[in-house]
């Protein structure tokens, strides 16, 4: 009964196909999530820099933040006592939470892998912690994001024995998931392991379709692979999985990455570059990836992106963004990550009108070089 309210309240539409490409509505407790769809990171319950109000500003309709983090600090049951993730940050439209797994990956360090579980020391203090499916789906529950994911494990991709440990671990942790799982205002998403091998992802893309779930998570990519590697694995796993649930492509946001995803049949997107570029100075525009260090900015009247509608672009020049970044202030960064982020958002709408079009595949040339790839 509870898996046939949760898949009626998440529910998914496809209203618009272009050869593999899709367009679609994914509905959640929030509001429904127009797809292809890019959500900006809020690892910490804010997307660096940015209030609620500029990501509303930009029209950003899903914002991702950090199970591993929001564990450590503040703690998800202090969240929890304080009305839930969308109320602690204000954001009242939909959200993802991860399952901790990729970070507890990247303390490879610190920590112990077994099949019950991780143990890892915490990177603010070195105090130990553990995380299993049970655990990580309760710190879920308790932050209260309209999306979660199952526990799962991230591998190297170039180690095949390995690679089939780890995704063999993750079916059965996202089998335990699921049974923890309570709240049926919150939909579950699967996770596709196998590093870069093709029998390993089709086995596993096969194996987290068979659960069920709303919608299925493709992980474990843009960890140090190949784009052949990555676009060859994304060409295996996504024609195995349900065409009617969205796809989910977990951590991989480049325009290039966008676009290639889309042409195959992703729905979903998330990535921190956006922000990150931001608080390197950098800024997408059609003549590339500007470095607004460069002194040639110093007296440039023009806005980043003449083409932008961005709040940025409407209001200031070149040359004062530079000055802000020479001067050290904090502005520089909010302005370029309006900025940043508008652009892949802009991005996704485009992508959408030429899906409804029928002519996608034809403007994906162009698509990459408007962003400067």
């Amino acid at each position: 009964m509870l898996s046939l309210i949760i898949l009626r309240m998440f529910s998914f539409q496809v209203t618009a196909k272009n050869n593999r490409a899709r367009a679609g509505v994914f509905s959640t407790p929030h509001g429904n999530l127009i797809t292809p769809v890019f959500a900006p990171v809020g690892t910490q319950a804010t997307v660096k820099t940015l209030t609620p109000e500029h990501l509303k500003g930009i029209n950003a309709s899903l914002v991702l933040s950090n199970t591993y983090h929001l564990y450590l600090r503040p703690g998800d049951e202090l969240v929890r006592d304080m009305g839930g993730l969308h109320k602690f940050m204000q954001w009242h439209n939909p959200m993802l939470t991860d399952s901790g797994g990729f970070q507890v990956f990247s303390l490879s360090n610190t920590r112990k892998i077994d099949d019950d579980g991780v143990t890892f020391k915490s990177h603010i203090d070195g105090s130990t912690h553990r995380f299993t499916p049970e655990k990580s789906i309760a710190i879920q529950e308790n932050l209260g994001a309209d999306i979660i994911m199952a526990f799962d494990e991230c591998s190297d991709p170039n180690d095949l024995a390995y690679s089939k440990i780890a995704m063999d671990r993750t079916h059965r942790w996202a089998e335990r998931s699921l049974k923890a799982k309570t709240r049926a205002n919150q939909a579950l998403f699967g996770i596709v392991q196998g590093g870069v091998n093709p029998d390993l992802r089709a086995e596993s893309a096969i194996f987290i379709s068979s659960l069920d779930t709303p919608g299925v998570a493709i992980g474990g990519l843009s960890v140090g692979e190949t784009k052949e590697e990555m676009h060859t694995t994304l060409d295996v796993v996504l024609p195995l999985l349900p065409e009617n649930k969205p796809r989910y492509l977990m951590g991989v946001g480049t325009p290039e990455d966008i676009i290639n995803g889309v042409v195959r049949g992703v729905d979903i997107f998330d990535c921190v570059l956006p922000t990150r570029l931001a608080r390197h100075h950098s800024a997408f525009t059609p003549e590339g990836r500007l470095n607004m260090m460069n002194a040639t900015f110093a007296r440039d009247e023009r806005p980043l992106d003449e083409t932008c509608d961005c709040y940025t672009c409407k209001t200031f020049t070149r040359a004062y963004i530079r000055h802000l970044i020479v001067a050290k202030e904090l502005l520089a960064g909010t302005l370029l990550s309006i900025h940043n982020l508008r652009a892949l958002i802009r991005l996704m709408e485009q992508i959408r009108i030429y899906i409804a079009e029928g002519s996608f595949e034809l403007r994906v040339p162009g698509s990459l070089k408007s962003m400067g790839e």
